[in-house]
């Protein structure tokens, strides 16, 4: 009965990871980043000052994967307001990676993603050139990413906490992993739905047949 869980569906042929920014640009954006003309004048006095926080956004696994896997396209899952696509900016600053960072969130914490304190803190933090919003729910953006042939390198899963949205999550997130890549998520060990995140990882790893680490409350799984 365990193979009925496995999910087959096949993504497109790799778009190189120098092409990626621009895939998402054109797909998503007409060609155009968001940043640009960011914040429009309608909005401008309406933004309050640079706001940055999350829940493990500056744990030691996004240092130690970045240096072990050297990433040119990341994927994080579950942004709120960019603390840890922020903070994995810099990480690849320092190397010296090229590295695009695609943010996939809804953003429905407030209204207007393109006025929201997402897009202030990566302004403020001069993280335009690597972050790039996907705004969409991760159901729907890792569907097209999938389609559009855009593989990762190393994808950070941190949206719903329940089981059923972190199992979909973990499954359409392993099918745009590229071979060699690395995906990890926050909150293993939370108690939220019965420890849904850890039930959903655990059995997604034992229909892969996979093995799961652990970094400070980080889940890990190579490919």
């Amino acid at each position: 009965m365990i193979n009925e869980f496995r999910v087959t569906t096949r993504c497109a042929g790799r778009v190189p990871p120098e092409a990626v920014r621009q895939t998402v640009l054109d797909r998503v954006y007409d060609g155009t980043s968001p940043f640009q003309g960011f914040p429009p004048p309608h909005v401008s006095g309406l933004l309050h000052e640079k706001t940055i926080r999350g829940w493990g956004s500056y744990g030691a696994v996004f240092a130690n994967l970045i240096r072990k896997v050297r990433p040119r396209v990341i994927v994080e899952v579950g942004t709120f307001l960019g603390a840890s696509s922020i903070h994995m900016a810099e990480l690849t600053r320092r190397l010296g990676l090229d590295a695009v960072i695609l943010c996939v969130d809804d953003f429905r914490g407030w209204p207007g993603f393109r006025g929201g304190k997402f897009m202030q803190n990566t302004v403020s933090s001069n993280a335009t050139g690597s972050v790039l919003p996907v705004p969409f729910s991760s159901g729907s953006a890792l569907q097209k990413l999938c389609e559009w042939g855009v593989q990762a390198d190393l994808i950070e899963v941190d949206a719903g906490h329940d089981f059923n949205s972190a199992w979909a999550d973990v499954n359409r997130a392993y099918r745009i992993l590229r071979p060699g890549g690395v995906i990890f998520g926050h909150d293993y060990f939370t108690v939220a739905d019965n420890r849904g995140v850890w039930r959903a990882v655990n059995l997604f790893a034992k229909l892969n047949r996979l093995q799961v680490r652990t970094d400070g409350q980080h889940w890990v799984i190579d490919s």
